[in-house]
């Protein structure tokens, strides 16, 4: 049976007026900013008073109370977990099940993330995040791919390769994404006004980077998939992201979020999840299943230029 939508429930208020709240069992954490690296207190100040207010990024007026009480996993999105890290026992102890999107790119000479923090601090904030809760639940992603003017796809691979290296089998998978920019004029302007000559990957460069890829892959051993990607990439899969079976094989002693994502009809094919529970909100390529977003645009302070939801 396909998705409905999340139940709904009513819930009090800090004001102590009752609202009624939808409540998801997958929570997204988030796409539209990185919660962990600037609202990791804000986020566990919500978890423990039980709901978020979230607001439409398209239309302020519209708001929609989101409740925890049926939440069963969250994927937190980020490129600095490092604030959230210590509130991880807590999380354990609530028995809310989590994993990470852990994006990992290299750009520091180019300047196209402004204010992450140094590389070498980001790769020891890797290591110590898969080290605590397991390779399997951090997904390591390079994305988006970029070439400028003095960057090129060969030098992009060999960051790649430094970057599967330093982490040294505290990942199972790699997601990649080819940057969109023109399709984003506020992307577009924001990248033309550096002088970098940034730019997208033609086609058939995507095919050739692709092939690439696998090929040094070998070296690594890593799922290789391709982040809302339309054209197929030979060896690389298309990327599901909130994935319905890595929350099975990761969290599957939660009956709750197993009877959520089909139970026994998983296994051995994906058809359940991809066709039942795809997220119909995201773009037509993306292979999520449904989880609920409580992220705002314009309050990530990573400055990444080629960023669609920075303002």
């Amino acid at each position: 049976m396909a998705f409905r939508g999340w139940k709904k429930l009513p819930i009090r208020i800090e004001t102590g007026e009752m609202v009624e709240a939808i409540a998801p069992v997958i929570v997204s954490a988030s796409r539209a900013t990185d919660i962990p690296a600037f609202h990791a207190e804000w986020f566990m100040t919500r978890l423990r008073a039980g709901y978020v207010q979230w607001c439409n990024p398209f239309n302020a007026r519209q708001t929609q109370y989101v409740s925890f009480r049926k939440t069963r996993a969250v994927i937190f999105w980020s490129k600095n977990p490092a604030p959230l890290l210590p509130h991880l026992s807590e999380l354990d102890a609530i028995g809310i099940n989590y994993s990470f999107q852990f994006t990992l790119n290299d750009y520091e000479a180019e300047g196209l993330e402004p204010y992450v923090l140094p590389l070498a601090k980001r790769i020891e904030t890797f290591r110590r995040l898969a080290s605590h809760i397991g390779p399997e639940r951090v997904v390591w992603r390079f994305d988006p791919l970029v070439l400028t003017g003095r960057l090129t796809a060969d030098m992009l691979l060999e960051r790649i390769g430094r970057l599967a290296e330093a982490l040294g089998g505290q990942t199972r998978k790699l997601v990649i994404s080819f940057a969109d920019i023109e399709c984003y004029r506020a992307v577009r302007l924001r990248l033309s006004r550096m002088g970098a000559g940034a730019r997208e990957f033609a086609p058939e460069e995507m095919d050739e980077f692709a092939a690439r890829l696998v090929e040094r892959n070998k070296d690594w051993g890593l799922e290789l998939s391709a982040c809302a990607e339309d054209s197929e990439l030979a060896g690389i899969a298309k990327s599901r992201c909130i994935d319905g079976h890595v929350l099975a094989s990761c969290f599957g002693d939660d009956a709750e979020l197993m009877e959520f994502l089909g139970g026994s009809t998983l296994f051995p094919g994906d058809a359940p999840v991809s066709v039942a529970l795809k997220h119909q909100g995201q773009r037509k390529a993306c292979g999520c299943i449904v989880s609920k977003d409580i992220g705002v645009y314009g309050t990530c302070q990573h400055g990444c230029r080629y960023c669609y939801a920075c303002r």
